[in-house]
């Protein structure tokens, strides 16, 4: 077997271990028990948990949202996207995001509570932006300039403020999350202003403070995550 075909085999058996283990997850959380049960179930011995994720919970954790991710663009390629408005792209984007891991919330709750340790930040942030700018490649972006930044942070605000509220929404349907959403939007919709401020020489500071303000008021800080889910399982 070549190293390419050993690694392509390594990062199946993760995708299997780690789908497996979200059934048991809301048992005992992301940990070493809820990987063993997946092993079991899997008919794989034990000592592959430490063998597939030898960096512990977090690169378990890091795994599933990476897993998650892939789906995700799987599931956007599969729809005409291209043929929507860039405003229902964005929103099909999230809404697919979301509806993936519908049936494992408390998946999710564990893997914010985890991510909001201090910690955790930097890792966390890294891969909302990975997620956000899967997002936007679905939707077809194609920026390359200052531009590029601004629309990954304007969404990252969007798809965090409206994973919160998705959290907790207990509404029919999500109904509540999605009109939440739409109005989160608006923030993404501001991309054209914000283009046009940065094209004027004396501005672009000023631009830069408002963008990171908005999106501050967006995103949870972990301290908040933290006591709403009570810290890490």
């Amino acid at each position: 077997m070549s190293v390419e075909e050993s690694f392509a085999r390594i990062a199946e058996q993760r995708d299997q271990l780690v789908r497996a283990a979200l059934e048991h997850v809301a048992f005992d959380g992301w940990s070493k028990t809820t990987l063993r049960a997946a092993c079991d179930d899997l008919g794989w011995p034990e000592m592959e948990v430490e063998r597939l994720f030898p960096a512990g919970i977090g690169q378990v954790i890091e795994h599933f949202v990476a897993l998650t991710d892939r789906d995700m663009m799987d599931r956007l390629a599969a729809m005409d996207i291209k043929s929507m408005k860039i405003r229902d792209r964005i929103a099909a984007a999230i809404r697919v995001r979301l509806d993936l891991v519908e049936p494992y919330k408390d998946a999710v709750r564990a893997a914010v509570a985890h991510l909001s340790l201090p910690q955790n930040l930097p890792k966390s942030l890294r891969m909302t932006a990975k997620t956000v700018d899967m997002m936007w490649q679905a939707a077809g972006d194609t920026s390359t300039d200052h531009n590029w930044y601004t629309k990954r942070g304007l969404l990252a605000g969007v798809y965090g403020s409206t994973l919160m509220y998705w959290l907790d929404d207990t509404s029919d349907g999500h109904k509540d999350t999605w009109a939440f959403m739409d109005r989160r939007i608006g923030n993404v919709m501001m991309i054209p202003k914000v283009k046009s401020s940065l094209g004027k020489a004396g501005k672009v500071a000023g631009t830069g403070f408002r963008v990171g303000k908005k999106i501050a008021s967006c995103i949870p800080t972990p301290g908040r995550i933290a006591r709403q889910f009570g810290g890490a399982r």
